[in-house]
């Protein structure tokens, strides 16, 4: 007699492409994916039971954290499901990875090599460490994604410590003689490398994000051991289940930049033609003590699913009513990595990306350039890409914006769907008419 299916969920407050793959994964194993979503999700506590709706066997942690509004109130959703349900990743494990300095501490602690890293808390301690890395060296908020927060300074900079409201650390440019950047992504799921691939980057930046153009290539089944060990050391030293591992090679040998607890893999499916995500949904069945064909997973990760999956919603969700509203324009708080401004933002929303001008960028020290990005609602245009942080309505997220010269503007900020997507917007509302006045930029 076989047993009976196991109900999977993926609690996954957001549409990724990684999502849907893991639950279209799940169902194509023969067992029961349910999308656990913001509008769906009911935790009940009773003198003498915990209730959740909808019910699940095991639960897929795919928040993420580093994009979250409200990253603790995530991990302690994600932990109070976890006192009851099995969970991969582990909720602790998933903010500790997220974490840049602790996930680097974590490392630290179990012999993994990973670049020099300073985290100063006050402009002069940052003035006192900052000439033991060099003439060059980067420069990262504490939490960042796709390569967001992430600078390349040099000792004239000037630096504080912080970015916007975000902590900064100083960690050394781990030197290498390639002309073209390149760094490895290692995708470990429960100890098993399931696929690894280099990323160059994209023309004119140093970071290989694919989320930022950069290529990929291939060298699966090709790692040095000593590689795969330090990955494997480096998700074990974490405490996650899955993750992605990034390592580059220096003169010195190699080091873990960073272990990414809902790494995209995408990219690594371009590149490998293998997807984690029946892995993942393996490891999560059999964690609750369900099985899988082994022979069906390993075909199955030969496609990337990401249809949307029979779990998903069949009616069109109603607006949220308590979304954050922001007027047609809006006061908004910019940060660069020497100064932050007050300003009068204009919601932009057939943009995708936000565009700041020339002058505030310089201001703010949102510079130099990282990278030159291709601004498809402007015609396909390659405009340079600054990163800087963005606090508007009680929100801050990092951000690329793209650099315009538009001297004399009234909005030296035109906000694009990067920045509005959580917000509803009224159009009728004017920052200057609630105030009566304009901000002095």
């Amino acid at each position: 007699m076989s047993e009976p299916p196991l109900r999977v969920g993926v609690l996954s407050f957001h549409d990724s492409k990684e999502s849907k793959a893991i639950l279209n994964a799940v169902e194509n194993l023969g067992h029961e994916p349910v999308w656990l979503r913001e509008h769906n999700v009911l935790l009940h506590f009773l003198e003498d039971a915990f209730v959740m709706e909808p019910d699940v066997d095991v639960v897929i942690n795919r928040l993420l954290l580093s994009t979250t509004k409200q990253p603790v109130e995530a991990v302690g959703i994600a932990n109070a499901i976890a006192r009851f349900r099995p969970v991969v990743n582990h909720p602790d494990a998933a903010a500790l990875a997220s974490h840049k300095i602790g996930a680097a501490a974590a490392m630290i602690e179990r012999g993994v090599p990973i670049p020099e890293t300073a985290l100063p808390l006050g402009a002069t301690t940052v003035s006192r460490i900052r000439p033991e890395f060099g003439e060059q060296f980067v420069y990262k908020t504490i939490v960042g994604t796709h390569g967001g927060g992430a600078w390349k300074v040099q000792q004239t900079d000037l630096l504080t410590g912080t970015v916007g409201r975000r902590r900064a650390f100083l960690q050394s440019l781990v030197g290498t003689d390639r002309d073209r950047p390149r760094d490895l992504r290692v995708y470990v799921v429960d100890d098993t490398v399931i696929g690894a691939m280099y990323r160059y980057a994209a023309d004119d930046d140093w970071r290989t994000n694919v989320a930022r153009g950069g290529e990929v290539e291939d060298v699966t089944g090709e790692l040095p051991d000593d590689v795969e060990s330090i990955a494997l050391q480096a998700t074990d030293a974490v405490g996650l289940d899955c993750a992605g591992v990034d390592l580059i090679e220096g003169h010195d040998g190699w080091v873990v930049l960073e272990v990414n607890p809902t790494a995209g893999f995408k990219g690594l499916f371009a590149a490998t033609g293998r997807s984690p995500a029946p892995y993942i949904a393996k490891l999560a069945i059999e964690r609750a003590g369900g099985s899988v064909d082994h022979e069906r997973v390993n075909a199955l990760a030969a496609t990337f699913d990401d249809s949307t999956p029979s779990s998903a919603p069949s009616r069109v969700e109603p607006i949220d009513l308590e979304s954050p509203v922001v007027g047609r324009t809006e006061r908004v708080v910019v940060s660069g990595t020497t100064d932050t401004r007050a300003v009068i933002g204009r919601a932009d929303p057939t943009s995708a990306r936000t565009r700041i001008d020339l002058q505030l960028a310089a201001a703010i020290g949102a510079g130099p350039i990282q990278a030159s990005g291709e601004d498809v609602s402007r015609g396909g245009k390659r405009q340079p890409v600054v990163d800087v942080v963005i606090g508007i309505a009680g929100t801050e997220r990092t951000i690329s914006a793209t650099v315009e010269d538009r001297p004399g503007s009234n909005y030296p900020l035109l906000l694009g769907r990067d920045v509005l997507a959580d917000f509803r917007i009224d159009v009728a509302t004017k920052y200057e008419d609630r105030e009566g006045r304009l901000l002095e930029e």
